[in-house]
């Protein structure tokens, strides 16, 4: 059979494109098993997308996005592998990989097990890592080389293993070395998920992928250690105990005379001896505090604090208003009937 013969029996592939329903696509192969190429095909290569021809296993000529008239002139390395003559016709067989350039969201990371970090204050300690990354093809060369193989599709699902695996592994060994403590966890994620973006960057890149964003959205703490923070938010929030526990009592003596009889009173005589106890310490307080009394001294005028002198003209206070009790011989002061000390009266 002559070489038109054979041209003649061939189907002809004449329009190479590729759209992605799925949207977590990274590589597609384009059927053409047991078909051919012709020159003259038309190949359209979308935004976010390139095209990569491949013959016999060895990597060929890589479109950008356009569309693309395939003629000897745009296919010169795939020309020297088939050695293609300058015939408008002429068919070549060759695989045709699309690659998704686009990044894909939405992906979920996290810790399977506990990492153990040693904490200060409740030594070590059990957490757990939570968030989501996006990935996205880098070198589509490397790619197929290293993930793709002959899969006619490939998937971000079938690596997400490994790529999870990279980023567990990471994130212990950032937040160990970091020496970040327990409470301040939470104010240091942006700087932990920009230590942790660096790192994957080396490790997804031998693969041919990036990581144009990764988060950290949570790191949990066990059970025991957050209900030790929240007895330790308590306490801060309280602060002066001393003030708690008279507003509490306050408290209760009204609660007390809503609900009069019974336990409601014994409550309130209960809390009122508990207050009563508290001012009788205040009004026991030295004179000379905020509520002390004065005396008016009778030459000058001027209100003195209790005592035997006046405080401005220096006479006794005593004497001078009101005299001496003649049963103690004690000094009382003016205007008194009846002695302060021995209750004798005065005459």
């Amino acid at each position: 059979m002559g070489l038109f013969d054979w041209i003649k029996g061939v189907t002809f592939i004449e329009v190479i494109e590729w759209t992605d329903d799925a949207g977590d696509t990274l590589v597609y192969r384009f059927p053409t098993y047991d078909k051919a190429i012709k020159l003259g095909a038309q190949l359209t290569v979308r935004e976010g997308q390139q095209a990569i021809f491949v013959k016999e296993g060895r990597l060929a000529d890589v479109f950008a996005p356009g569309r693309y008239t395939l003629t000897t002139k745009n296919l010169p390395i795939l020309q020297g592998l088939i050695g293609l003559p300058f015939g408008a016709q002429t068919p070549f067989k060759a695989e045709v990989y699309f690659i998704s350039m686009r990044e894909i969201t939405g992906l979920k990371w996290g810790t399977p097990n506990p990492i153990i970090m040693p904490s200060p204050d409740f030594g070590p300690v059990r957490v757990r890592g939570f968030g989501t990354f996006t990935v996205r093809a880098k070198d589509p060369l490397a790619m197929l080389r290293r993930l793709v193989g002959t899969d006619s599709r490939f998937g971000v699902g079938e690596v997400m293993e490994q790529l999870r695996s990279f980023i567990v592994k990471n994130f212990a060994d950032t937040v160990a070395e970091g020496n970040y403590p327990i409470l301040q966890l939470a104010s240091n994620y942006r700087e932990l998920s920009d230590k942790l973006l660096e790192e994957l960057q080396e490790e997804f890149s031998g693969y041919g992928l990036e990581v144009p964003r990764f988060v950290i959205e949570n790191i949990t703490l066990p059970e025991e250690v957050e209900q030790a923070l929240d007895q330790r938010s308590k306490m801060g929030v309280l602060g002066d105990l001393d003030k708690f526990t008279k507003l509490k009592a306050a408290e209760a003596i009204g609660d007390a005379a809503k609900n009069p009889g019974g336990a409601g009173d014994a409550m309130g005589m209960g809390v009122g001896f508990v207050l009563a106890q508290q001012m009788g310490r205040q009004l026991n307080q030295p004179a000379g505090g905020p509520a002390s009394a004065t005396v008016s001294c009778a030459h000058c005028g001027t209100q003195s604090s209790p005592g035997r002198f006046c405080s401005n003209c220096g006479k006794p206070l005593a004497q001078a208003a009101g005299g001496t009790c003649q049963a103690c011989k004690r000094d009382v002061p003016a205007d008194s009937k009846f002695c302060p000390d021995c209750g004798a009266k005065v005459l």
